[in-house]
């Protein structure tokens, strides 16, 4: 019994202990509030203003407040760029103009600039501030740091914060920090940790805008108060699928430095549309206040994700993306990036409330509109047998339309065949007056709209948020990882993956249009073809020609690896009915990836189990290294197709523990298991590559065709680490029925414009030794490479 009492007392105190803190956390005083990157554009364009916002509802409710914008430059150089954003902030409708004037004058004169660079100049900063609470006899209410930085800052600045600018006396301290939160789990694993040191879990408040959003706000409150009629139906009986999409119109022109490491999934899909979706599928907390069991209930949405597999995303990039990339990071015009622009992901989740409901996410640049929505589409269970465009007919949907698009304004909308939704908060109000317009293929008459009473800002609502103390709206460390367990392993699978190139804007028509089916999502459009700024898509077809006196097709990328793969499994089938086996030699490199791909998800009825797969040639690493040939092709290729494990011939470039040791003998070895298993030592189809200094397989410029002499495969000396390779000789390549060489992109003209020119030179341009004996040479140029 004195246990028990003892436990309770314990409990109380505990209890009484977090009470005590909340109340400590909203007691008034001085607030010392500090943007550390005061002077950036994220600053100039929201965060100012929001905090703006934020004295002009506080300054009546006795605290008092000092306002720092901190950078790297020296005070006298930033200070006129600061008052320059400060005199840009603007008062609600609902403030007088002679009001608004003396809150500006009043905020602006509270507002300073500070050189925050050094550990001394924090620490000057917390003298400055127990200065000024010593001066004028406040009480210290809490100190405030929002860290507009790149997110490489954080723990330093942080460590910072925790070692000379934390407050004392039970004052509240809040760090905020923008996304991204991390590149992969990995790195967000790290960063957690660096800022575990520094500070409490309850002190960050990690910052997704897209959650300040008014109708993201209300998905949870929407649900709670249309229960009764969201009960019956919230769920995988009723519910066909889920979307959540953002759209954008722009270009990502001066943020490609951040762009193209990131990419659209991290950018976007992984944050904003995922917190969206737990919102959506998450469940109805007892108290919409109890911030902890919303976290509780979003990351049990997280946990009840089913794994993320290839075939559950597709991703596009804007034709003139690659150009961006090469001007802004002074790359070479051949170079190639894979970065999407676009992405659509479908999920699952396993939890019996929505299993087997898709879930797609889906954003992008360069699109037709600017628009931003959730949408929950329901099955329809009426059969309309005359009127059938009758309300009861049409289509069953939710709408939490984030803003923009033909509507405009945000708001939830909600078809008039499923229920009239509640409106019991002040601060939203219906729509009875509709515009002639269409939103999601419905007339907007035939939904009931409710619209925020007044639209506020994102970062406004936010920053409120954080000053009061309600974490509702932000990213717990938990669950940030959490996310990430789900998002990293897809990542990785696409970070070979071809995106499809789209042109951008209402020209895209249906090239991103996507298909859901088996649980998989691809393009509805298996090929796509892009003209260069005077052509469509669609305008040019494959051609056929001569190319330095032999075969050749050329046409848009996709276009040409639909063909060459065609071509491919017409050589293999040919080879299978004359002799029961077809014999095929691949490169590895990147531009042979693309094919892969296309073998791997379109060529279902390819021979494979008759097929013998070798490589061209090898770099001198282990097999599981990301640089190995044939760690390529297995990752792109071989996985993914019913090739018997026998039938596979990776060159042996390690024996024992050496690699590529001439006394080991593996060149020899590998010529002869050719011997034993091609006929005549004459492969099927030799697939080959050719790099911008003329190279071919691993056949290098300066050294003579002949060197090799009778031999099929040689060890090499590249040019380039790691110098040791292993690779098929001409004459091993010159017996084959067929050789194929693909060559694609712009950076690639100049290459074959000089091939067009030249006369056979191996020593300089080793693909011009590529001349089949018996057989027949077949170049792929896509007109990238071929026109420019």
């Amino acid at each position: 019994m004195a246990a028990t009492v003892f436990l309770l007392l314990v409990a109380l105190c505990v209890q009484g202990a977090k009470t005590i803190e909340k109340a400590d956390s909203q007691r008034p005083g001085h607030v010392s509030v500090v943007i550390v990157g005061g002077t950036g554009d994220l600053a100039k364009k929201y965060l100012w203003q929001g905090f703006f916002q934020l004295y002009v509802n506080q300054v009546s409710s006795g605290n008092s407040f000092s306002f720092y914008g901190g950078g790297q430059s020296a005070a006298d150089t930033a200070t006129p760029v600061l008052f320059e954003i400060l005199k840009g902030v603007t008062c609600s409708e609902h403030v007088s103009l002679e009001r608004c004037a003396v809150l500006k004058e009043q905020f602006l004169r509270l507002s300073k600039y500070r050189q925050l660079k050094t550990i001394e100049q924090y620490q000057d900063l917390a003298k400055h501030i127990e200065q000024q609470l010593q001066q004028e006899g406040m009480t210290e209410a809490g100190r405030l740091f929002y860290l507009s930085v790149p997110a490489f800052a954080y723990a330093d600045i942080a460590e910072k914060i925790n070692s000379s600018c934390r407050p004392s006396g039970g004052a509240w301290l809040k760090v905020v920090l923008e996304k991204p939160f991390g590149h992969d789990l990995r790195s967000a694993q790290v960063l957690a940790s660096q800022l575990e040191t520094s500070l409490r879990d309850e002190e960050m408040y990690r910052i997704d805008h897209y959650l300040g959003k008014q109708v993201v706000a209300k998905i949870l409150p929407f649900r709670v108060e249309n229960k009764k009629f969201l009960d019956p139906i919230w769920n995988r009986h009723h519910i066909e699928r889920i979307e959540i999409v953002l759209k954008e119109t722009l270009d990502v022109k001066g943020r490609i430095s951040f762009y193209d490491q990131y990419g659209v999934i991290r950018d976007i899909i992984q944050n904003h549309l995922t917190e969206v979706m737990t919102l959506l599928t998450s469940r109805i907390p007892k108290n919409l206040s109890n911030t902890e069991e919303v976290q509780q209930n979003k990351l049990h949405v997280f946990r009840s994700l089913l794994p993320l597999a290839k075939n559950q995303a597709v991703v596009g990039q804007y034709q003139s993306y690659a150009s961006e990339v090469q001007q802004e990071l002074n790359k070479t015009r051949g170079h190639i990036t894979l970065t999407p622009t676009f992405a659509a992901v479908l999920a699952y989740i396993s939890d019996p409330q929505y299993e087997g409901i898709p879930i797609l996410l889906t954003s992008g640049k360069m699109l037709d509109e600017r628009v931003g929505y959730a949408r929950v589409l329901f099955k329809h269970d009426v059969f309309c047998l005359q009127k059938h465009d009758g309300v009861h007919c049409k289509p069953k949907q939710i709408v939490f339309h984030f803003g923009h698009g033909s509507l405009k304004y945000p708001a939830i909308l909600v078809s008039k065949n499923l229920f009239k939704p509640a409106v019991v908060d002040s601060e939203w109000k219906e729509v009875t007056e509709h515009g002639d317009i269409d939103v999601l293929g419905l007339p907007v008459s035939d939904y009931y709209v409710q619209t925020p009473a007044e639209q506020r800002e994102a970062y406004s609502e936010l920053i409120a948020d954080i000053f009061s103390g309600q974490k509702n709206s932000f990213i717990s460390t938990e669950n940030l990882l959490a996310s990430w367990r789900v998002w990293t392993p897809l990542l990785a699978s696409l970070a070979d993956a071809f995106p499809r190139v789209y042109p951008g804007g209402a020209e895209n028509g249906d090239v991103l249009d996507v298909s859901i089916r088996a649980a998989e999502v691809s393009y509805h459009r298996e090929a796509v073809i892009i003209g260069k700024e005077q052509a469509g898509p669609g305008s040019f077809q494959a051609i056929q020609g001569k190319f330095r006196n032999d075969e050749m097709v050329s046409a848009w990328a996709e276009q040409l690896v639909t063909r060459l793969a065609a071509d491919l499994q017409e050589a293999a089938e040919s080879a299978v009915r004359e002799g029961g086996v077809f014999h095929l030699a691949l490169s590895g490199g990147s531009t042979p990836l693309a094919l892969f791909h296309r073998l791997a998800r379109h060529h279902f009825s390819f021979p494979w189990t008759q097929t013998h797969v070798w490589l061209v040639d090898e770099r001198c690493v282990p097999p599981a290294e990301l640089q190995s040939n044939f760690r390529n092709v297995h990752n792109h290729l071989l996985q993914h197709v019913r090739v018997p494990y026998y039938n596979v011939h990776p060159m042996p470039v390690q024996i024992g523990r050496r690699l590529c040791e001439a006394e080991d003998g593996g060149a020899a070895l590998y010529e002869s298991q050719i011997g034993e298993s091609v006929n005549g030592s004459r492969f099927h189809f030799v697939l080959l590559g050719v790099g911008h200094d003329g190279h071919t397989a691993s056949l290098f410029p300066g050294a003579s065709p002949f060197d090799h002499g009778e031999r099929l495969v040689a060890l090499i000396e590249g040019p380039s680490e790691p110098r040791r390779r292993m690779s098929l000789t001409f004459k091993a390549i010159n017996r084959a029925h067929k050789v194929a060489l693909l060559v694609m992109g712009k950076g690639k003209h100049e290459l074959v414009t000089q091939l067009s020119r030249v006369k056979d030179v191996p020593e300089k341009y080793p693909v011009t030794a590529v001349k089949p004996a018996d057989g027949t040479l077949v170049w792929y140029i896509d007109y990238d490479a071929l026109l420019l």
